[in-house]
């Protein structure tokens, strides 16, 4: 990535930042006009929401300083509003928790933030509510630096998904191999020609979904009476490493295998190193090369198979 490519993420990203402490009104003096800051705010809400927290799990969670961390527990343990008390399992851990003075106190501040999110949500029309919220969960997982296990339907294709294929084809093609408009064309005719021809006995889709929104794809289309092509195949940046994609290879496979096909055959380019080590690792051979100028790239074309029966 170029420098200046990385600097407007940057500024795109302070951007989205001011706006979103502005609009969650994080830069007043106190949280929801409360008598708690917001990092007091956010150190009262763990310790009122959950049980058994230390302060250096405090420290981790929240991104605090530990001396800072120090000082405002000092500040709330002299107002009355938090105390230190010994583990019943371990007496030589401390744990932090909310007085009864201190849930009093903060309890109107909880509900006015609630009020407040409630009162935002409400002018968002149910779209772009589920819209916000998938956004800001690949925000959360992203740079929280942690995958869950994902769960992944695989379901045939419907009204709607080709549109999406040949989109996200045609957008992250471009935006992380920089290849030109020519191969989201290839992609339309490809798309095309598979819904104009569908054979629902000899040919399948593979949409891939989390949380009821496409995160990949994969076609099984009839090369010949005995050999059956794999196309499109498509993973979403935000799922990449949790095994989706050798998943939609497998299912793929598993159908042409049941279908009667004898080989399965499949075109890539030596750029795609993510999707070539699947194949290799599923079985697939490399059995031809070619290098041409395609989609505005110098490009090694391949021809890979595998033998299903």
């Amino acid at each position: 990535m170029s420098e200046s490519e990385l600097d407007r993420r940057v500024r795109a990203m302070r951007r989205f930042s001011r706006f979103y402490t502005a609009r969650i009104g994080a830069l007043r003096e106190g949280l929801n006009d409360g008598p708690f800051n917001l990092t007091e705010g956010r150190i009262m809400y763990e310790l009122t929401h959950r049980d058994g927290l230390t302060a250096s799990e405090l420290v981790r969670e929240l991104g605090v300083d530990a001396g800072y961390l120090s000082r405002i527990l000092a500040k709330l343990a002299r107002q009355g509003l938090v105390e230190r008390v010994r583990s019943a399992e371990d007496g030589r851990r401390q744990l932090l928790a909310a007085t009864r003075a201190g849930r009093k106190a903060f309890a109107p501040v909880d509900r006015a933030s609630q009020a407040e999110l409630r009162t935002m949500l409400a002018k968002v029309a149910e779209p772009d509510q589920r819209r916000l919220l998938e956004s800001m969960d690949v925000i959360e997982r992203v740079l929280g630096g942690h995958r869950e296990r994902a769960t992944y339907v695989l379901r045939p294709h419907r009204i709607g998904d080709m549109g999406w294929v040949v989109s996200r084809h045609g957008t992250l093609y471009a935006e992380e191999f920089g290849w030109n408009h020519e191969f989201e064309g290839l992609v339309a005719e490809i798309a095309s020609k598979f819904i104009r021809d569908f054979d629902p006995v000899r040919e399948r889709s593979v949409i891939a979904e989390k949380d009821g929104r496409p995160v990949g794809c994969a076609f099984v289309v009839r090369d010949s009476a005995r050999v059956a092509r794999l196309r499109m195949v498509l993973v979403e940046p935000e799922t990449r490493g949790s095994g989706l994609g050798r998943m939609m290879v497998r299912e793929c496979e598993r159908f042409a295998r049941e279908t009667g096909y004898r080989k399965m055959t499949l075109w890539t380019h030596d750029v795609l190193v993510a999707a070539r080590a699947i194949y290799a690792s599923e079985g697939y051979r490399l059995v031809e090369e070619e290098r041409y100028h395609k989609f505005g790239k110098d490009l090694v074309g391949e021809t890979w198979e595998k033998a299903l029966a």
